[in-house]
């Protein structure tokens, strides 16, 4: 899926609602806390901090999910692209990194 579809469908979703986005500070502390939670169970498993024995393992997949679902939410409403956005920071990073790290042979 495309990053332009993926925010296509966060949109309808969203639009179904009175409530409609919530403002972009609420948004923001939304995605601190699914980071947070992300990193709580990435700190679990190869951290130092263990969990208690009633805790079940979180799904990562579904974690970065959640991350990528109000990552889309904040940018619908503040009207970016994410596709472009992408395109322009892989650019940089092209530029900008390209002779940092030891390439691979082939």
């Amino acid at each position: 899926m495309e990053l332009k579809e993926a925010q296509a469908r966060v949109d309808a979703w969203i639009s179904q609602f009175e409530e409609g986005y919530w403002p972009p500070l609420a948004n923001l502390a939304r995605l601190v806390e699914e980071v947070g939670e992300l990193s709580r169970e990435l700190n679990h498993r190869y951290g130092p901090k263990r969990k208690k024995p009633s805790e079940a393992d979180a799904d990562l997949a579904l974690e970065m999910g959640d991350i990528l679902f109000v990552l889309l939410a904040l940018a619908n409403e503040q009207g970016i692209d994410l596709d472009e956005a992408l395109e322009r920071t892989l650019e940089k990073y092209r530029v900008r990194d390209s002779d940092r790290w030891t390439r691979r042979d082939g």
